[in-house]
């Protein structure tokens, strides 16, 4: 115990060296979902095919990710973190340049599975390999490193992918990864220390059976219901209740071998449990919302995809303001004594979106993101490190395993909610009499007509439509918005439950504990 304050105050040149390798590979992989998210369009108009098919394509990169990331924490273990990181990154970058190439919207979503699987272990590798290279004490700092490209992603993606795809084509959102791939590779040979792996550990096929299929058919009704709209339809309820079975059997089985797939043994530890249940309920709050806001400055103000980017980023300013700090605090400081604080910063920020209108102040809604942004830097991180902290060395790729699993549920009920209340409200809208869309044949809405006119005002002149009608239309789009908001807002609120009961007193790390895992080795 007496060797913990004389550890470095500061990260040193040999842990940041580290840390680039692994910020590295999460931008590729972070940004990579969000930039996608924004060609969705594009893809519709390049490979003539409807927006559910072409949503394959973030859903597939979905599933991938959840059907790789339990076996992670073994495969880590039985090879090493530098191998299996390296070949992730392999297997990230083959796949970006096969999306690239992919002439047929099928080719685009099974390159975009390929993708997912390197994608997949990126994230849960690197938590690993920084958390060990920190040792101890400096957790907090290095956490908040890791956490930029994990709050920025989904601001700078849409600004990334709307400019690649104006200036160039939307085969540069793929192409992209080529070169950052490359360099990652060559920094992560040089940089990472060399791998000395545990004892193999025998692998749990059968748990492998169950969880990794029970996650993508869950994940897979989950992301059908912004299409049905309905949790009655076959398609989402029968693959949500198989995918639920085969986890909740996963769950009952884990217990009994000795190495399991997925360790929920780690869960006994208090901190870890609470910092999981506070992770997986600001993460439906945040990824919710991180679907919405771009969503309302395209529908409702009719901004074009960069903009909506670029109003965005007011978010990540103020992330970037103080996730260093929290970093530094969550190693000085108990987590239950900070991050409800944040969590109020954040609740403030949201408010505003409840009251949104049809010309809400940009300046509000800028300045609310901006202070959004900065109880969200003071989030995230240090509830990252208060679930890793008191894990022993060999225990921190399994738990960072779990945290990863529960960050990708959660993530994608937030999406899904969101959606399903957004679109159920626009559904509602009055329906214009006589009025039929000649694509599909369904009848015309004033919210359809005023979001379709919004987004391109040549429809005004083409067809004449009486402006009380689409400004009627239009209210009724910002008002949908404003009650979805608040429902993000409720979620928000929520979070402050788990939340109290982070640890207040200074945690006991055991880290270097575990008389099976050698000190952490920053350089070789």
């Amino acid at each position: 115990m007496s060797s913990q304050p004389a550890a470095p105050a500061k990260l040193d040149a040999a842990v940041l060296k580290i840390a680039g390798v692994v910020v590295l590979g999460a931008i590729m992989s972070i940004l990579d979902v969000t930039v996608v998210s924004v060609a969705l369009p594009t893809f519709q108009t390049e490979f003539d095919a409807s927006y559910a098919r072409v949503a394959w394509t973030m859903t597939g990169y979905t599933l991938a990710l959840a059907t790789v990331i339990p076996l992670t924490g073994w495969a880590a273990d039985r090879f090493g973190t530098k191998r299996l990181y390296m070949a992730a990154l392999v297997l990230f970058t083959l796949g970006s340049g096969l999306c690239a190439t992919a002439d047929s919207i099928g080719q685009l979503i099974g390159f975009r599975v390929l993708q997912g699987l390197g994608g997949g272990m990126l994230m849960p590798l690197g938590m690993t390999i920084m958390t060990r290279a920190a040792g101890p004490e400096r957790i907090g700092r290095l956490m908040a490193v890791l956490g930029i490209p994990m709050l920025l992603g989904p601001i700078g993606g849409p600004i990334l992918g709307g400019w690649l795809i104006d200036v160039a084509s939307w085969h540069w959102i793929f192409l992209i990864n080529l070169p950052i791939g490359v360099v990652a590779l060559a920094y992560a040979q040089w940089a990472l220390p060399k791998d000395a792996p545990e004892p193999s550990e025998s692998f749990d096929f059968v748990g492998m059976l169950m969880l990794s299929p029970g996650l993508a058919l869950f994940l897979y009704g989950v992301s059908s219901l912004p299409e049905t709209g309905a949790f009655a339809d076959r398609k989402v309820w029968l693959p949500m209740l198989v995918g639920g079975l085969l986890v909740v059997s996963f769950v009952v089985y884990s217990f009994k071998p000795r190495h399991p797939l997925l360790d929920l043994r780690l869960l006994r530890d208090r901190n870890l449990t609470v910092a999981s249940v506070t992770m997986a309920v600001f993460m439906v709050a945040f990824m919710g919302a991180g679907l919405l806001f771009p969503s309302y400055f395209l529908q409702v103000r009719g901004e074009s995809t960069l903009d909506a980017g670029l109003l965005m980023a007011p978010q990540g300013i103020g992330a970037m303001v103080t996730m260093p700090i929290a970093g530094m605090l969550a190693d000085k400081i108990p987590v239950g004594r900070t991050v409800p604080f944040a969590l109020v910063l954040i609740a403030a920020g949201f408010f505003a979106f409840t009251q949104v209108g049809t010309d809400t102040s940009y300046l509000l809604l800028c300045g609310s993101l901006f202070v959004m942004g900065l109880g969200m830097g003071g989030t995230m991180m240090p509830i990252m490190t208060s679930a890793l902290k008191t894990l022993t060395n060999h225990e921190v790729a399994r738990g960072s395993t779990l945290l990863n699993i529960l960050q990708q549920i959660a993530g994608s009920v937030g999406s899904a909610i969101m959606s399903v209340i957004l679109t159920s409200k626009l559904n509602d809208a009055p329906v214009i009499p006589g009025a039929v869309d000649p694509n599909t044949g369904a009848p015309v809405t004033e919210a359809g007509l005023a979001i379709a006119v919004k987004q391109n005002p040549d429809l005004a002149q083409q067809f004449p439509v009486d402006p009380g009608l689409l400004q009627r239309g239009l209210e009724f789009v910002a008002d949908s918005f404003a009650t979805t908001f608040w429902v993000g807002f409720a979620l928000v609120l929520v979070t402050f439950v788990p939340a109290f009961f982070l640890p207040r007193r200074r945690q006991v790390s055991h880290l270097l504990d575990d008389e099976q895992a050698p000190a952490p080795v920053l350089i070789h």
